[in-house]
Parts: structure tokens; C-alpha cells; sequence
């Protein structure tokens, strides 16, 4: 295996193939990758350690713990960098800056099984991408892209290319070309988390299935992790770790304990309101405010209540008629009624004046509805009485896509962002999502966000210190409130969290690696397994991937319940059936949607 890239990816997925599965791995880096980050992030994180270390010393001195997170938070990031490159048992490193064809060729490429290429930039991974189909057109090509229309075009030209080359004489190998995205991968785990009562969401062309939080042996499809008892720490700092997918005797067992059960939504129905279907057009109803059409309520109402009345008054006339007369009084188009009856008078006088009240509502009605429509082109500002959503930092790669995840499961959102030319701007102004555009470690830029009546705050910006200072911020507003955050180095999130948790103990926290969520998958395409998604139980990972069932004898012939070894993987469906028996039978040409562990994955191979 081959991996080439310029970020912690790269080495989370060379560390995930060797340290899981096995396998021989040549780790492809820019001088001094081992250590060196991203410029911007490696800034945000060089700040981000000197700010959490004066955190972190505070908040021992508060709790009287000084052995919390003291230490953890400086050294182990450090630490498991070099660690994952350059242990005794870690992969070829290979430094390189620029990835040529004689560097793919010294690499090993000409006799890889598989390559990835996870840069940060498309145009870079394309282009050695092309270069390693041609040195070797048998080839199984990972490409991370942010574009998801040209990741479709490129796959399907490089596998026509290795169609091509191979000719009929195919070997038996699998010169597939997968297209991935780090941020497409992470942002339903990261949507996820700072929402409660949604979960993780896995979604296949037949079936959307998402898994939910409960007490075991509470019903649902299966039960795929058994959590930490309740008081213990669901992050892994209980005494008892996660328990990924138990038999039946340990569901039973451990009835009435915290539990992810897998559930089935009939429908992946969209998020997405009608009128983001339509490309931006309002619907009928966001054409009015609510007070304005309590006030054209009422003056329907009045209309119907004058018109009743004037039926009930005058003997003999028909309600139609009275209906009618009504209007013309109430546009003041009939003549007075000099000679009929006191109450027909105070019916015409009293139909006038709603008259006179119809004229301003009609107005303002026309007035906002042309306002409406002018600014749908522009960014929405949180309304005055919004209350219950998920403030959203940063609207770049990730956060564009955690939008998107969170829209889909109808979350109200408002969404922070410094840089007016963001790429996630217009799938916001697309999805009428209200913006404020400034520096959230600002004061009052969270205020606008209504972050005192909001429900969780989720920050997804490229810089560590950005978004723990805004937690920071937000906390002092809030003690109470849901966080997520999203941190470039795993055991940088995980000691930032412990810090959080025991200065806020009564308040939700979670810290989140993309490269933590992003690796299994690239590391299952590598392997030539179809990677639908992954969901965190604490800090471990649970796939689900697409698996053939021929060639593996412990899916082969066996039903769905004989197929299932509890730790390792669990039979969910059959790719197009909605519904999937305990007895049926597993055929060599079935293709199943597993549950499956990081080393039962390993085995399936």
C-alpha cells in the first residue's frame, strides 16, 4: 500500500493499514511532513497549545484535579506524530516535494496493490493520479476530492483507463478507482453529535438507516454498541469501555443499560425545504411573517362574522347575497343604506371601517412579499424570536458539508463565517440559512448568532484556537451548552475534551478529529471494501460497509443469523432489499450492508 499526502490524514491512514490490517505501507510526505502541518492550521495549533495549556491550568486549580489534563494536552499530540512515523514498526517514509513519476516509481507504485492520494488539493491528486494509472493500470486508486461532479468524471475515466490496459487478460485484480471526501465522511458524525435525539446516519441507495441512542433491549432493528453504564463517561473515561456489536446474551444481560440501537427510516425524505428544491424560490407561506398572517386571519374573520350577520338581520335574503352585500360594503361601493333597517346601518358602517383596516394589511402584505423575494439572493439574518437551534462555525470544506447533514435532518441553523468569499456561503444562501458574517473570537459576533437561546454550538473552522476560544466564549454565556468541536490532532481533542468535561460537568462536550472519522473509510477503499460511513461509539469507530458475498466463506452459505460474530460484524441488509430475513441465505451473488469493527474488517478480507 501506498499513501501520499501532505496532512494528518496521510499519516492516520498509514498508522490505521499497518497498525489494523497489516499491511505494508510506504508513507509518501513533503520534506519534514512527519511533523510539519498545514500552514494554517499548523499556526492554529502552535496558538491553540499555549492557550489550552492556561486553560488548562485553570481549570485544575478550579476543580482540584491538577493531573486532568495537564500534560496530555502539550505532549501526547507530539508524541503520536513521531510516534506514527517513525516507530520501529511504522511505515516506509518516503520524503518527496513534488510526487513525480520517478517518485511514484520509487514509492513502489509499478508493484502496489493500492494507492492513495489524500493532498489537500484536487489538481494534485488528479494529476499523480493519471500518472500512477498509467505506471501501473492494475492499479487500486483512493483519491481524496472536494468536488464531488468532477470526483464522478475522474473515476469513471480512470477505471475506462484501466479497462483499456488491462484488456481481457484481467488478472483477477481490482483496478478500481474510489473518490472520497474527508469532509463528506466526518460531517454526519459531526451533524450527529451536536444534536440530540438525531444520530448517525447511513445511508445506502435502497435504505437510510440511523442509529440512536437507548436503553438495550429497547427494540429497533439491532443493537450495535453497548455503552458505558450510566455516570460513567461515554467518551471512554468510565470504567467499562464500549461494548460494538453484542449477541443477544449481552444485550440481554446488560437490559436497561445506555445502548446504540440501529433503527430504519421508511424514507430518506430530504431535509431540504421546498424551497430549495426549487432553486431558491420561497414558498407561499415565507412570503408573509406570522403576524401579518394572523392579522389577514383576522380579517377574514371579521368578513365572515359581518356577512352572518347581515343574513340573520335581514329576513329572506340568501347567505350568498348577504355575503355579497357585505363586500360591496366593505370596498365601500354601495349605496347607504339611509332607509333599512338600525342594524343593517351598523352592519355597513362596521363593514366600512374593516374596510378602512383591510387597506394597511394589504399593504404590508405587498411590501413584504416584495421584500421576500429580493432577498433570496441574499444572506438571511437570524430572526428576532429564533431560539433551540445549532450555531455552526465556519462554513468552509467541513462546515459546507455539516450544513448540509444538519438541513437534511430539518435542524434550524444560524452560521458564523470571517470570510466573505467562503465556499459554503452560497449553499447557504441556497438553503435560506441565516449568516453573520464576522470573527467569531469577536465580541458580540455570537451574541448576533443568539448564542443565549441556542440549543448546541458546532465549530468546524480550520483553526484549533478559533474554535476553542469560541467554546471558551460561548461557555461563559452559556454553562449549559451542547459544544462540539472540531480539532485537528486526535489526542488533542481527546485531552481538550477531558479539560472541558471537568470544568463543565453538567453541560454536554465533544471534541472531534476529522482525520479520526475520515481514515476507516479511506483505509476500506484501500482494501477494496465499499465504505458506506462510519459512526464514533466514544472514541472507537464503527463502519458500514458494502461487501460482497462471494469469495467469503464466512458469509457464503450461511443465513444472516449464522453469518454474524459478535465484536467483529453484523449482517444489516441486502443491497436492493428493503427487508432482510434472520434465515435467509447468504448466495455468492448477493452483495450485504455489515456493521463491522476495524479488525473485523480485517478478517473479511
Amino acid at each position: 500500500m501506498v499513501v501520499c499526502g501532505d496532512d494528518g490524514l496521510a499519516h492516520r491512514l498509514a498508522a490505521e493499514l499497518r497498525g489494523v490490517y497489516g499491511e505494508q505501507v510506504t508513507l509518501v510526505v513533503p520534506p519534514n511532513g512527519r511533523t510539519a502541518r498545514p500552514p494554517v492550521v499548523g499556526r492554529a495549533r502552535a496558538a491553540s497549545a499555549a492557550l489550552f495549556d492556561r486553560v488548562d491550568r485553570v481549570v485544575s486549580a478550579a476543580v482540584g484535579r491538577s493531573g486532568t489534563g495537564t500534560g496530555t494536552g502539550a505532549a501526547t499530540p507530539a508524541a503520536t506524530a513521531s510516534g506514527g512515523a517513525n516507530g520501529t514498526d511504522g511505515p516506509r517514509v518516503l520524503e518527496a516535494a513534488d510526487l513525480s513519476e520517478a517518485v511514484l516509481a520509487e514509492a513502489g507504485v509499478e508493484r502496489a496493490t493500492a494507492l492513495a492520494l489524500v493532498f489537500d488539493d484536487d489538481e494534485t491528486n488528479i494529476r499523480a493520479a493519471l500518472t500512477a494509472r498509467r505506471l501501473n493500470p492494475r492499479l487500486r486508486l483512493v483519491l481524496r476530492l472536494y468536488n464531488r461532479r468532477l470526483g464522478q468524471h475522474i473515476e469513471e475515466l480512470l477505471d475506462q483507463a484501466a479497462a483499456l490496459a488491462a484488456g481481457d487478460d484481467d488478472g483477477g485484480t481490482d483496478a478500481s478507482t474510489t473518490v472520497l471526501s474527508d469532509a463528506d465522511t466526518a460531517a454526519p458524525a459531526l451533524a450527529a453529535t451536536a444534536v440530540a435525539g438525531t444520530s448517525k446516519v447511513v445511508q445506502t441507495e435502497e435504505l437510510l438507516l440511523r442509529a440512536v441512542e437507548r436503553q438495550a433491549g429497547g427494540g429497533g432493528l439491532c443493537t450495535l454498541a453497548l455503552l458505558s453504564p450510566s455516570g460513567a463517561d461515554p467518551e471512554g473515561g468510565g470504567e467499562q469501555e464500549p461494548r460494538l456489536l453484542p449477541d443477544d446474551d449481552e444485550v440481554r444481560q446488560a437490559a436497561g443499560r445506555p445502548a446504540v440501537v440501529l433503527e430504519q427510516v421508511s424514507s430518506a425524505g430530504g431535509g431540504e425545504s421546498a424551497a430549495s428544491r426549487r432553486g431558491g424560490v420561497p414558498s407561499f407561506a415565507s412570503l408573509f411573517s406570522r403576524r401579518l398572517r394572523w392579522s389577514l386571519a383576522g380579517v377574514v374573520v371579521c368578513v365572515i362574522a359581518l356577512a352572518v350577520a347581515l343574513w340573520l338581520v335581514t329576513p329572506g335574503l340568501h347567505p350568498l347575497r348577504a355575503f355579497y352585500y357585505t363586500l360591496l360594503d366593505l370596498f365601500a361601493i354601495d349605496d347607504p343604506a339611509k332607509s333599512a333597517p338600525l342594524g343593517r346601518q351598523i352592519l355597513q358602517l362596521l363593514s366600512a371601517l374593516v374596510g378602512l383596516l383591510l387597506l394597511p394589511v394589504l399593504l404590508a402584505a405587498v411590501l413584504e412579499a416584495l421584500g421576500t423575494f429580493r432577498t433570496t439572493s441574499a444572506l438571511r439574518k437570524p430572526p428576532r424570536g429564533l431560539g433551540g437551534h445549532v450555531v455552526l462555525l465556519g462554513l468552509g470544506k467541513i462546515g459546507t458539508r455539516v450544513l448540509t447533514r444538519l438541513r437534511e435532518l430539518n435542524v434550524p441553523v444560524v452560521c458564523v463565517e470571517s470570510d466573505p468569499e467562503a465556499r459554503g456561503l452560497a449553499t447557504a444562501r441556497r438553503l435560506r440559512v441565516p449568516v453573520v458574517l464576522g470573527d467569531v473570537t469577536q465580541e458580540g459576533v455570537l451574541e448576533a448568532a443568539k448564542i443565549h437561546r441556542a440549543y448546541a454550538l458546532l465549530a468546524v473552522t480550520s483553526g484549533d484556537t478559533t474554535n476553542l476560544e469560541a467554546v471558551l466564549y460561548a461557555r461563559t454565556v452559556r454553562p449549559d451548552l451542547r459544544v462540539v468541536l472540531r480539532l485537528y490532532d486526535d489526542d488533542f481533542a481527546t485531552a481538550v475534551y477531558r479539560t472541558l468535561r471537568a470544568a463543565y460537568p453538567q453541560a454536554l462536550t465533544r471534541s472531534r478529529s476529522v482525520t479520526h472519522l475520515a481514515a476507516p473509510s479511506f483505509a476500506g477503499a484501500m482494501l477494496g471494501r465499499q465504505v458506506l460511513g462510519a459512526i464514533p461509539v466514544g472514541r472507537r469507530v464503527l463502519l458500514f460497509a458494502a461487501v460482497d458475498v462471494a469469495g467469503h466463506p464466512q458469509l457464503e452459505g450461511r443465513t444472516v443469523r449464522e453469518a454474524f460474530r459478535a465484536g467483529s460484524w453484523r449482517v444489516l441488509a441486502l443491497e436492493g432489499r428493503t427487508d432482510t430475513a434472520p434465515d435467509h441465505v447468504l448466495e455468492k451473488g448477493d452483495r450485504v450492508v455489515v456493521a463491522v469493527t476495524r479488525r473485523g474488517l480485517a478478517q473479511l478480507r
